[in-house]
């Protein structure tokens, strides 16, 4: 017994040394990029670990006043919410058809789904922007949103049917019974279920939609602000590089993000974990 203790205790600490070896990667490029942000451009060349002398702000009024960062906010906010409040919507009633409507057709469509996620984007990436041309969606706000649903319907029929497998039907029947449509019974008795399911799909989907950079870049029409990841990387050229206003960029990004991530994370660990053992 004693000598399971001592592996236990070793296994554990072992572990924790793993996990604060993982936190500090994973940290450091975060800090780095926030202490850059309010540093001279010359201070991160010259010594780009060292922590700001001064609190200096000059980077932000840079970002703002040198690019149209106002509109590219704007611009990613509304990719992300549109897409999102969409994804919500489509991808779980997609899920239910396949799920609680067993089939051949049902079963192709999730067979098709999945094997979607099997192809890298890069493969297809010049058939989809000659179909943008083609449905009158390249240069415009609605491009990117059909990809990004689009390509939120495999992983999403995914995590949902499997989260569908441990919600009884008995509770759907019953609310039937009391008189309620298909519609209404997902809608109001199946959809609040799967709140961990929707908070692991929006967190997801959201960081990706929100850090994207080649899809504004390649569909929105240039010349114009596009998003918060294209105005930033504007300001890196091939000869020189305005990294104090990058860092400053980086920082604005990152909040919206951090604060998404922090209100729907229980929901994302549940999620995840409840589709991985039912699936």
């Amino acid at each position: 017994m004693e000598r399971g203790r001592r592996k236990l205790k070793a296994t554990d600490i072992l572990l924790l040394i793993a996990a604060v070896i993982l936190a500090v990667l994973f940290l450091y490029p975060v800090f780095f990029a926030l202490i850059s942000a309010f540093k001279s451009n010359g201070d991160i060349l010259k010594n780009p670990s060292a922590l700001p002398t001064s609190f200096y702000i000059q980077n932000f009024k840079d970002l703002f006043s040198q690019s149209d960062f106002a509109t590219a906010i704007v611009h990613s906010v509304i990719l992300t919410v549109v897409s999102e409040a969409l994804i919500v919507c489509i991808v779980p009633m997609a899920a239910y058809g396949i799920e609680r409507r067993k089939s051949k057709v049902t079963a192709f469509m999730y067979t098709y789904f999945l094997a979607g996620m099997m192809i890298p984007f890069h493969l297809y990436m010049f058939p989809l922007f000659r179909e943008l041309r083609i449905f009158h969606l390249f240069g415009n706000m609605a491009g990117p949103v059909v990809v990004y649903i689009s390509g939120s319907i495999a992983f999403g029929c995914l995590l949902y049917c499997s989260f569908l497998k441990g919600i009884p039907l008995e509770i759907e029947e019953a609310a039937m019974i009391d008189g309620c449509t298909p519609f209404q019974t997902f809608w109001k008795v199946t959809f609040p279920l799967l709140g961990p399911c929707t908070g692991s799909m929006v967190i997801l989907n959201g960081l990706n939609i929100w850090n994207d950079y080649l899809m504004p870049y390649l569909v929105l029409p240039s010349g114009k602000a596009k998003t918060i990841t294209v105005e930033i990387a504007a300001f890196v050229g091939q000869y020189t590089a305005r990294w104090d206003i990058v860092f400053a960029g980086t920082v604005i990004s990152i909040v919206p993000a951090l604060c998404i991530f922090c209100a729907f994370q229980k929901y994302f660990v549940k999620g995840i974990t409840a589709g991985a053992a039912k699936g």
